[in-house]
């Protein structure tokens, strides 16, 4: 099956520039991963990504320290992934992307608890201070690629080691910088003791903290012509289901039956989930905005006071989900202790409303497999 590039850079039409095409709610657009050449990637190019450094939207307003830092241990967080996606048919967001990301420290990832993780949105306009107007050339820079230290247009320091803000400056030999005393002792460990005040400074060392880097790519996702039959075989199971509760009322105790009940739930939503990803195993993102998420679990499915309203006031919803197939990309598991999820869904302001090209905190909902479909997750 043929997969499309995030980004059509053919046509001037906002909807054509869309990375994540508007659909309606019903429908899906999955996102798998692909290698392509590296310029693609850049920021000029509004790429949809997974590792590296984040391709900053917007040059001015980027998130602070504090707020790349995981709420649970205070280290700074890696760069997950990005993703493009436009709001046709409104000036503010012709350009726009979501920025996830997550904690490397694997203690972090308690059972569905969600602040190992976060998710930044920013937008512009068509017309703005840091783009061209018309869609980027699909090919290379005659620049060549630019020195990911420093954001040319702003003068903003980024840090050598994460692509964040870099406020501290090596002491020695003032050339790189760090958004913190701990990404400068990483980078001193790996590469710069021996680069300091040399000619090899001026070189961007590949990080071992960055996740490998791949460009996102698109589809949609194709009706299942079962479907119909599906939810007619469901509601049957359903049926009997309540049957045989009915009967379990008068013959088991109350909470032995609760507690079969939840795991029977829990066994056919795992089940549904693994039926539904079948057709394309190597999704690793679904992307329906307004729509909603594939769970993995019953258990701990937001209900809509879990979801904050933006800081305008809009509700949120939700846009994409980040599937636990993309944990198989990461190389997080070497040392047997590993970051986690079951998927982490992402709810966005449904005015995508206007921050003056500030990068915007939205919220991100982490659920993990139940302890009974670990060991039958997908691979």
């Amino acid at each position: 099956m043929q997969k499309g590039r995030c980004v059509s850079k053919g046509e001037t039409n906002c909807s054509d520039m869309a990375g994540y095409p508007s659909r309606s709610s019903a429908e899906v657009d999955l996102g798998f991963l692909e290698e392509t050449e590296s310029w693609r990637l850049l920021s000029p190019q509004f790429p949809c990504k997974v590792g590296g450094k984040p391709a900053w939207l917007s040059q001015t307003g980027l998130p602070s320290v504090p707020e790349l830092e995981c709420e649970i241990c205070r280290l700074p967080m890696a760069f997950l992934l990005q993703v493009y996606a436009p709001i046709s048919g409104q000036d503010r967001s012709f350009h726009r992307t979501l920025f996830l990301f997550c904690c490397k420290t694997s203690e972090c990832y308690m059972c569905n608890d969600s602040r190992c993780v976060k998710v930044f949105r920013c937008q512009l306009p068509r017309r703005n201070e840091f783009y061209s107007y018309d869609p980027p050339e699909d090919k290379p820079s005659s620049d060549g690629e630019p020195d990911h230290s420093v954001l040319s247009v702003s003068g903003i320091k980024l840090c050598w080691v994460c692509g964040g803000p870099g406020n501290k400056a090596c002491s020695r030999c003032h050339t790189v910088n760090y958004c913190g005393k701990h990404h400068q002792t990483l980078h001193w460990k790996h590469a710069h003791k021996r680069e300091c005040c040399t000619q090899e400074a001026s070189i961007v060392t590949t990080s071992t903290f960055l996740f490998p880097e791949s460009e996102l790519v698109t589809e949609p996702e194709e009706e299942e012509e079962v479907e119909q039959e599906e939810d007619t075989k469901e509601d049957e199971e359903e049926k009997g289901s309540e049957d045989c509760a009915s009967l379990a009322d008068a013959l088991a105790e109350v909470d032995l039956e609760e507690m079969a009940m939840h795991e029977t739930e829990d066994h056919k939503v795992f089940q549904r989930f693994k039926k539904r990803i079948a057709p394309e195993p190597h999704q690793v993102v679904r992307y329906s905005r307004g729509g909603s998420p594939l769970w993995v679990s019953s258990r701990h499915i937001p209900c809509d006071q879990d979801i904050p309203a933006c800081t305008c006031g809009a509700k949120r919803t939700f846009e994409f989900q980040v599937m636990p197939q993309l944990l198989n990309s990461l190389c997080v598991d070497s040392t047997g202790a590993s970051i986690d999820w079951g998927t982490l869904a992402v709810y966005t302001c449904s005015a995508s409303c206007n921050h003056d090209d500030q990068y915007c905190p939205e919220f991100i909902w982490k659920q993990d497999f139940s302890s009974d479909d670990v060991q039958m997750k997908p691979t």
